[in-house]
């Protein structure tokens, strides 16, 4: 399912009106009839229940007029709050108050502070309020009275339904524009906003709805647009390519090269999530006093010792045998554990800027490469990198906190300067194609806020790789499955206290299962909703 910024609906709304001669009343109409149609259907309100519309002088408010007639025609009782003098109002918005008006409609001219004080008693006495202030086109901070009013319908504590968007959020950031309505129900128009999807702006959507108004689909393709919610479909026919006679040899041999003392266990991690992941074979490359430690933890997988500095890191005599090792290799993780010494992480360059394998590159892998990017100039799109956002942070001398304002423009731009995908974790981890393509992930929950989860991912990517899966897809599903095990441990575990090493055992069926089209959660697809469009 596409995600679409506020310039590419407003462009696939112009085309298709001014271009294709489809009324902008039509695509209005549309627009407002299945946001009842999902008001009654999620809120099952009593017949009678009186609904407060907040509404704006643009067609954010005239969405909430059509809103505001069927439900009177339902026998509903409505109030009208228009938030602008009604002189102002034109175009579709403007048509569809005047059949409330002619209606006999309740409506309230409230443009300013002053009147928003004689009125604002009425939120207290609703029980739903619908928010049709601002829309997508919002970029500047809320202030005022607009403020007042948000703050106001806030604190009420009614069920509030959006219309669109959330007002107040920034449309393609999802940053809060000041203050913005906490929504429990958000319709959507035409496609979801990136906004709508990527945190904080997801805090505020409460359950996100489409609604499919018209736009003809000629129309959408027109209009550029790259970014994208993750689905299984996308790779799940991949789980299946294997003929029955298939032999370990056959499905690809990945090179780890991961640990150093006190962090044996991200070695341990990414290599058993390359396994679950269903590569044939994992051998570990580790300082060589470390090696007796991975031989115990890891009896399905291989295990190298290597030349090591004093303080148990690899050390850069380790150079030509990590060469070596990489003969008959499919793919080499490189990174999780391997500290930060200076020694070591020269040669982690020196690997990544000369490994002739595709290449997954995590943790003190990415530590190695702040003011070295140089290092990916040769690697013609066979990396693969995996920070979350202080690594990131670090490789474009940023601040953590800048990385989060602007995740999916930050991850799209490094990933095309450097011809490399970029895997930006984090809740909706962005995965950048070097094309210019993002994906964004549904899946996930606060269970894998604990260590050793980020390098059970690593594994599970590296583990597709080494598989011979294109890269791009390696990383989506990867990232996906990763979550998804998140979620079917939260099923019954809940989102805290779940171990990282209890993630790999839910692989395997969770695969199974998405390769049969099968979905395994008792829970829909976090994108399920994207769907039911009407």
């Amino acid at each position: 399912m596409r995600l679409v910024k506020a310039s590419e609906i407003q462009e696939m709304d112009r085309v298709t009106i001014q271009e294709l001669g489809i009324p902008g009343a039509v695509l209005m109409e549309n627009a407002g009839r299945g946001a009842t149609k999902l008001f009654l259907d999620h809120f099952k309100p009593l017949v009678g229940s009186h609904v407060l519309f907040l509404c704006g002088r643009g067609n954010n408010g005239g969405d909430g007029y059509v809103i505001a007639r069927y439900l009177n025609e339902l026998g509903f009782k409505t109030t009208v709050i228009v938030l602008s003098k009604f002189e102002k109002l034109s175009g579709d918005a403007l048509t569809n108050f005047e059949v409330l008006t002619r209606m006999g409609l309740d409506i309230l001219e409230v443009p300013d502070s002053a009147a928003w004080a004689e009125h604002r008693r009425l939120i207290s006495g609703c029980d739903y309020i619908v928010d049709g202030i601002f829309g997508t086109g919002l970029n500047a901070p809320v202030k005022g009275f607009y403020e007042q009013v948000i703050q106001d319908a806030n604190s009420a504590k009614k069920p509030i339904m959006s219309i669109d968007i959330p007002s107040g959020l920034n449309a393609d950031t999802g940053q809060v524009m000041g203050v913005a309505i906490k929504a429990e129900l958000t319709v959507t128009f035409g496609f979801p906003k990136l906004g709508e999807f990527v945190f904080p702006g997801a805090h505020f959507v409460g359950r996100l709805m489409r609604v499919d108004i018209g736009i003809p689909s000629k129309v959408a393709d027109t209009v550029p647009g790259k970014i994208s919610i993750v689905e299984p479909s996308e790779f799940s026919s991949l789980f299946n390519v294997e003929k029955p006679d298939v032999h370990k040899g056959r499905r690809g041999h990945l090179l780890v090269l991961a640990g150093s003392t006190g962090k044996t266990g991200a070695a341990t991690m990414t290599a058993l999530g390359a396994l679950r992941a269903g590569a044939g074979l994992v051998t570990v490359g580790i300082p060589g006093s470390l090696n007796p430690i991975l031989e115990n933890k890891l009896t399905e997988a291989m295990t190298f010792p290597l030349p090591e500095t004093g303080d148990g890191t690899l050390s850069m005599d380790a150079e030509k045998h990590i060469y070596q090792l990489m003969e008959g290799k499919t793919a080499l993780a490189i990174g999780p554990g391997l500290s930060t010494r200076e020694e070591t992480k020269a040669l982690v360059r020196r690997i990544i800027a000369q490994c002739p394998l595709p290449v997954i590159i995590d943790a003190d892998g990415l530590n190695a490469l702040p003011g070295e990017l140089e290092a990916l100039a040769h690697k013609e799109t066979r990396a693969i990198l995996t920070p979350h956002p202080g690594e990131m942070a670090r490789l474009i001398s940023s601040t953590p906190a800048e990385v989060q304002k602007n995740r999916v423009e930050i991850a799209a731009e490094f990933a095309q300067a450097h011809a490399c995908i970029l895997v930006l974790k984090g809740a909706r981890t962005v995965i950048a194609e070097p094309g210019g393509e993002v994906h964004l992930n549904p899946t996930g929950n606060p269970a894998l806020a604990s260590g050793g989860s980020g390098d059970v991912l690593t594994g599970l990517i590296a583990g597709f790789v080494a598989r011979g899966w294109p890269l791009s897809k390696a990383a989506i599903a990867g990232v996906y499955v990763h979550g998804l095990a998140a979620d079917a441990l939260a099923e019954d575990m809940g989102q805290s206290g779940v171990l990282a090493s209890e993630l790999l055992d839910t692989v395997p069926l969770l695969t199974a299962c998405l390769a049969q089209g099968e979905w395994p959660l008792e829970a829909p697809p976090p994108h399920a909703d994207f769907y039911n469009s009407l």
